[in-house]
């Protein structure tokens, strides 16, 4: 595609947000979200060859998606993180540590938005932003449990409202989804706690009776959020 300078690209995201898109706009917008086909590849060659990870994703949003989060946020063309991205779904915060952890040091310069600590909306991932090729790709890293909130979330907003991934939909969903989230956090909170308590060389009786009682919760909420996302698939 012409190289094109941030300046253009931000000018095409604002006529973009505004639908004053022309027939020679549209091309120059799917020359610009296939340019990060190159980059996703790589990515995802790294993971898969490196870190022996399976990622899923998409090597870049649709147009639709692009409209949306340019009309939702405050953020132009140029600066957006996630045109191109996959995700990895991994056991358990433990392991999403290690992970993150490897993909800083696979990926030079990565940056790390740890939605853990400031979630968004009831969301929790960490989000690993890496440059390469030229172009940003966003990494999702998720617990299964994240994974599996962040689906029924998703669900839920294509049946029942959109707007239910950033904070709208009615009360009730609102507070279910908050409930969900808040219960996923106290059950990765004593995952952390296990493994505090295992450095530290805590009694095995005791780490055994929290470990038992984390496994059972964690399989209850997962099973529950399961169930859920059938129910609204049906």
């Amino acid at each position: 595609m012409t190289n094109l300078s941030h300046t253009q690209i931000d000018r095409l995201g604002d006529r973009l947000r505004e639908g004053s898109l022309t027939e020679s706009d549209l091309r120059i917008l799917d020359e610009y979200r296939r340019s990060f086909e190159e980059a996703y590849e790589t990515v995802v060659r790294t993971l898969r060859d490196e870190l022996h990870l399976e990622p899923t994703g998409r090597p870049a949003k649709s147009t639709s998606s692009l409209i949306e989060k340019l009309r939702r946020e405050s953020i132009r063309l140029s600066q957006v993180q996630d045109i191109a991205g996959c995700r990895v779904v991994v056991a358990d915060i433990a392991e999403q540590e290690r992970i993150v952890a490897s993909l800083c040091v696979v990926f030079a310069g990565a940056s790390v938005i740890d939605r853990r600590a400031d979630p968004s909306h009831g969301y929790r991932a960490v989000h690993v932003i890496v440059k390469t090729c030229g172009r940003l790709v966003e990494i999702q890293v998720r617990t299964l449990l994240q994974h599996l909130w962040a689906e029924f979330s998703e669900k839920l907003s294509d049946v029942v409202d959109p707007m239910i991934k950033y904070g709208g939909g009615d009360d009730e969903t609102r507070r279910l989804l908050g409930v969900a989230s808040e219960y996923l956090t106290r059950i990765e909170g004593s995952e952390q706690m296990i493994a505090r308590l295992q450095e530290q060389q805590a009694s095995d009786q005791h780490l055994q009776a929290l470990r038992e009682q984390t496994v059972r919760r964690k399989e209850e909420l997962a099973q529950i959020l399961s169930e859920m996302i059938s129910e609204v698939e049906t």
